[in-house]
């Protein structure tokens, strides 16, 4: 059995050379394992060429970026098929190229969040300040998404810290260092940026081979303002959406206006078959002005990806677009909003999905099936059945990802969560069948 070992866990140009080599020495994908550590074998010397097509290149190398163990021989044995003959892009059904595909689908919505959810600290430094910002990636994002954010802040000085690593931009230089377990808090941040700071930028690498991350549509957000106004749908949508959207950054139809931070509206793409309704935004939503992008949304994409929901096709948004929440010291907690604030926000609820006319609404949780039905709901006794309403289009009941967080024990969650993807399948469905 050949032994390969990668530079790091998105080392794509040590597996991109590793690949070339061993397929051209006819190295079956079954005589090899990959690890990023150890003892190497040998490459083999090979000489010719062959041709991958494009298409696979750039989904491998966003999939390398994925938290699985199998990836790097996964991609190989894609690309040893194809220099073996086979049309492995033309056939849908061909599992390890699902598989691929839904692993760079995880990453993108992984760097979705790291791009428009990350809180930054500023921390003063030699004079100037220092963006310093923490993330907890679901899959290895870092060094791609940080080549992008350095060429989007280029006078900007920042530093990512997550558990895998950090990176490190100070106009000029980005450099990648240690990075930090966990840190609970901006002071346990802080404490890290004072007690590592030079070390950090003394034994930073620029060793990083993995491509720059690709642009998606998503406002840019600078760090020295801590939170930016909703996307809803690129320039060339309903423009009527967009007004709404606009309007509804000053509402004042319920009390809750005034101690939220901003409206949070909707987004997604025009035409959206299926709009997803949550309850309301939570405290990180409300900072950054996005629904969705907090705990919960992190689980909801997890969950929608595992039923193959792409979550950049549907129009996501919530019953009530302020945060309603009581302050405990310096956390914000989450209350309930009241019937009366669900019925004054059902204006904006109702102008989405006037203009988004999905065929297909699901809502998450009572607050957001009361908003969508406009009457009390019991989501044991309603959950999880496509429900026609007199307009001719579908809602589908299911629970709020939240309610899954909340949950005492790991058994509870794992049977829930499950319970969850199997929602979102038949979500799937109908929207196929729709």
């Amino acid at each position: 059995m050949r032994r390969i070992v990668l530079r790091s866990e998105t080392d794509w140009d040590g597996w991109r050379q590793a690949t070339r080599a061993l397929v051209q020495a006819g190295a079956e994908p079954g005589t090899l394992t990959w690890a990023v550590s150890g003892d190497a074998s040998p490459l083999p010397d090979a000489a010719g060429t062959f041709q991958v097509p494009r298409a696979l290149m750039a989904l491998a190398s966003i999939a390398i970026q994925a938290r699985e163990p199998e990836r790097f021989g996964l991609l190989y044995s894609l690309v040893w098929r194809i220099g073996a003959g086979e049309k492995v892009l033309k056939d849908d059904t061909d599992p390890d190229l699902a598989l691929v595909r839904r692993m760079a689908l995880a990453v993108r919505a992984d760097a979705h969040r790291m791009r428009t959810g990350l809180r930054y600290l500023p921390v003063a430094e030699d004079g100037g300040v220092r963006y310093l910002g923490w993330f907890e990636p679901a899959h290895f994002v870092l060094p791609a998404n940080a080549r992008l954010l350095a060429r989007r802040y280029p006078k900007l000085r920042l530093s990512i810290v997550t558990p895998d690593g950090s990176a490190h931009w100070d106009g000029a230089s980005l450099l990648f260092g240690d990075g930090l377990r966990h840190a609970a808090d901006d002071e346990a941040l802080q404490a890290w940026w004072d007690a590592h700071r030079d070390m950090v930028l003394d034994h930073a690498s620029a060793d990083v081979s993995v491509p720059e991350a690709e642009a998606l549509d998503e406002a840019p957000r600078s760090p020295d303002r801590p939170a930016i106004g909703p996307v809803v749908l690129n320039e060339g949508a309903d423009p009527d959406l967009r007004q709404a959207a606009r309007e509804a950054g000053s509402c004042r139809r319920c009390p809750l206006y005034g101690p939220a931070t901003q409206t949070v509206f909707g987004e997604g793409p025009a035409g959206a078959r299926a709009m997803f309704v949550g309850e309301q935004p939570g405290d990180q939503e409300d900072t950054i002005g996005r629904p969705f992008v907090g705990p919960a949304g992190q689980l909801m994409d997890q969950a929608m990806e595992e039923a193959g929901i792409d979550r950049r096709m549907v129009y996501v948004t919530n019953a009530v677009k302020h945060f309603k929440f009581v302050a405990r010291g310096r956390r914000r907690i989450h209350q309930t909003p009241e019937v009366p604030e669900i019925q004054a926000c059902g204006f904006w609820l109702d102008v989405e999905r006037t203009r988004i006319r999905p065929i297909l609404t699901v809502a998450m949780g009572a607050s957001a099936a009361r908003a969508v039905l406009g009457r009390a709901v019991t989501i044991g006794r309603e959950r999880g059945r496509p429900i026609r309403m007199a307009d001719g289009r579908t809602v589908f009941v299911t629970v709020h990802p939240s309610y899954i967080l909340r949950l005492p024990d790991r058994a509870a969650k794992d049977r829930e969560y499950a319970a969850l993807v199997g929602d979102l399948r038949l979500v799937r469905d109908l929207m196929d069948a729709g």
